[in-house]
């Protein structure tokens, strides 16, 4: 398992005091109120303060007093350890866990191993990795995904009809 997790992408500068705009890649962008620091490409900043603005944060960082020093951490990846950002709840999981996992029918047939997932807004979906054919998009929901196993690595699902060509 990954011990860093990215959470976002410095995308610009916000006001000329050095603040950064991140956008976000986790599912609560608040978590950002409860962490002390992250790491911005590789170094370590301490989160002065933030707030969320436009699906966007705004956050002050330590060491970035202004824009010019903000703009140097344009277009970096946002880090964090992992177990700085608690447990899970039940039936959710990083996007880095599944990526990688093979992908298996109830009926034992192997689809190919997740190589993305996409946030749609009403559920993910799961980009899968085939060796010989096109990618096959499966939907996260009920219906369909019937066991996630990081632990063995593999995700179990039940296809609708028409799901794959």
């Amino acid at each position: 398992m990954e011990k860093i997790l990215e959470l976002g992408k410095v995308v610009n500068t916000h006001g000329i005091r050095g603040e950064v705009k991140i956008q976000p890649w986790c599912d609560d962008p608040m978590i950002f109120d409860e962490l002390e620091y992250v790491y911005v490409g590789g170094k370590r900043y301490d989160i002065l303060k933030s707030r969320l603005h436009k699906n966007c944060v705004i956050a002050a960082l330590s060491g970035i007093p202004d824009i010019n020093a903000a703009e140097l951490l344009r277009n970096q990846i946002v880090t964090v350890e992992r177990e700085m950002l608690g447990e899970l709840p039940e039936g959710t999981y990083y996007i880095a866990d599944l990526e990688g996992l093979s992908v298996k029918t109830v009926d034992g047939e192997l689809l190919g191993t997740i190589n993305e997932v996409i946030k749609t807004g009403s559920n993910d979906v799961y980009v899968l990795d085939c060796p010989g054919r096109k990618p096959i998009l499966i939907p996260v929901i009920d219906q369909v995904v019937r066991e996630v196993n990081i632990e063995e690595g593999y995700v179990l699902v039940e296809l609708m009809k028409g799901l794959i060509d």
